[in-house]
């Protein structure tokens, strides 16, 4: 069982596999892309882009499985997912490597994307409560009504290049504990490390057919939203893609969830902690080289903290920009060089346009890496809202700062942008924390905390132009995502009864 092919003699480089109805297959396909390390350029292994009739199989093996896969009882899902997290954990550190090595993430940082996904794994072990029903007696005379939580059918999911494990953990564990059966199509950027938690998953007891993987681009995510087998759909991404996979999967019966771009601020008022704050925005600015849907990409200085823009500035330029396996690297590289191409137009565009270059990023020379995508960290001032740097999703280890003359004038900037995921605020004030918290109009606020990602008991609740569908990943929100609820309503006769008369009516008591 290996989800990457061991090199053959004259061989370059490996190959990863499908994994179709418990097996991990090669691909028929004639298009392949190569898997390449951002730092260095090397080329780690080849993924194929399936074919259409290969998704078909790997749905059609899922549709098979569920027969018998939603009779199994809760506690054997259970303990498969108990095994699947103590495999996890015991292999995080070598999954990690392999992260690094596909992403470009820092070792600390790919530990850090497997963790967060793990915590899901481990809230899937209490499915048990949270796939109650609920009952009540007696609701007319000697009639009772109860429901029902059970699964959809065959579920698939979309995952995204910047978190290959988190993302992948937040969808097939829940939907699969919850009993349905699952098909994975990871990123084809970096399938590898995603892959490697697949066979975890197999090797914990997820029977075949249960869990499948495809890989691919737009033609695989087409054949898995028109699918008439597929009953709904978790996706994680680009607001383009995003709404793709939301109209065409609706539009062809599916239910989904599509979670896409971002535009987080972080307001920041002059009351706040300084060290902390500045401390924060540095990281949650420039970590994982700006590449998380929560990344903080917007500073809103208000009043007197626009003065701190120089402490911010010498902050960021004292980060060390390096590949992300080289000990205490606080920036790696972009994923691709279209990345790298994308975020130095922006960075171009900003300066044509007028904002101020406090720090500019584009020339960071790494020694021993010339060939990486590197990209240092950059903060613009004198942003305006009309300005690309504002109006589009950099992806980058970019900041633009904002000014506000008072905390209204900051929740009308945030209020403004059709962006809804995360936002921050920075204060020691209670009365303005409950202020902004009532009034910001985003799914997810921290409060003297950068990046709000809730931890498993709750819910992902971004919002606006962030999310499609009323349900989001993980949480309660997500069993009842991969559920559906039947309603019963009984009335049992004892066998001597004496029959009433026939009711016409609607009426049960």
């Amino acid at each position: 069982m290996n989800a990457t092919s061991t090199p053959q003699p004259g061989q370059a480089v490996p190959t990863v596999k499908l994994l179709i109805d418990g097996e991990f297959v090669d691909s028929r396909t004639s298009e392949w892309r190569d898997i390449v390390n951002p730092a260095t350029q090397q080329v780690l292994a080849r993924v194929p882009f399936a074919t259409v009739d290969e998704v078909d199989a790997a749905v059609r093996a899922a549709q098979a499985a569920y027969a018998t896969w939603k009779n199994v009882p809760i506690a054997a899902r259970m303990r498969i997912m108990l095994k699947f997290q103590d495999l996890v954990r015991t292999n995080l550190t070598r999954i990690a490597k392999t992260l690094t090595a596909e992403q470009g993430k820092t070792l600390p940082d790919a530990e850090g994307d497997i963790f967060r996904g793990l915590e899901v794994v481990e809230h899937a072990c209490s499915v048990g409560t949270l796939q109650l029903g609920e009952f009540a007696e007696n609701v007319a005379g000697g009639v009772d009504t109860y429901t029902l939580r059970q699964p959809l059918g065959v579920c698939a999911g979309i995952t995204p290049f910047n978190f290959p494990a988190m993302i992948p953990l937040w969808m097939f564990p829940m939907a699969i504990v919850c009993g349905n059966t699952f098909v994975l199509k990871p990123s084809e950027q970096d399938p590898m490390s995603t892959m490697e938690l697949v066979e975890l998953a197999v090797q914990a007891g997820v029977p075949k057919g249960v869990l499948n993987v495809v890989h691919g681009g737009k033609e695989v995510v087409d054949a898995i939203c028109t699918h008439p087998l597929v009953k709904a759909i978790s996706f994680v991404g680009s607001t383009a893609v995003g709404t793709h996979v939301y109209e065409l999967g609706s539009k062809h019966g599916k239910r989904v969830q599509s979670m896409m771009g971002a535009k987080n601020h972080a307001v920041v008022l002059p009351d706040a902690n300084r060290e902390q704050t500045i401390n924060a925005l540095v990281g949650a600015g420039f970590g994982a080289a700006g590449q998380r849907c929560m990344a903080t990409s917007v500073a809103v200085l208000v009043g007197d903290a626009r003065d701190w823009l120089p402490e911010l500035a010498a902050k960021a330029k004292a980060l060390k920009v390096n590949a992300g396996d080289q000990p205490g690297t606080d920036v790696g590289p972009l994923v691709s060089r279209t990345a790298k191409a994308r975020v130095l137009s922006l960075i171009e565009a900003g300066v044509k346009e007028g904002a101020t270059l406090v720090l500019d990023g584009r020339d960071v020379k790494v020694p021993g890496y010339d060939d990486g995508n590197f990209v240092g960290p950059t903060i613009f001032s004198d942003v305006k809202t009309d300005m690309s740097i504002y109006t589009h999703e950099i992806f980058g280890p970019v900041l633009v700062v904002l000014t506000a003359d008072s905390l209204d004038d900051a929740i009308a900037l945030v209020n403004a942008n059709p962006y809804g995921n995360g936002v921050g605020l920075f204060t020691q004030s209670g009365a303005a924390a409950r202020k902004f918290q009532s009034e910001i109009d985003v799914g997810q606020v921290g409060i003297n905390i950068p990046i709000p990602v809730p931890v498993p008991f709750f819910s992902f609740t971004g919002s606006r132009g962030s999310k499609l569908g009323d349900l989001g990943p993980y949480g309660k929100q997500v069993v009842q995502f991969y559920t559906q609820t039947k309603t019963v309503t009984a009335r049992w006769f004892d066998d001597d009864a004496t029959a009433g008369p026939v009711n016409t009516t609607i009426r049960l008591h």
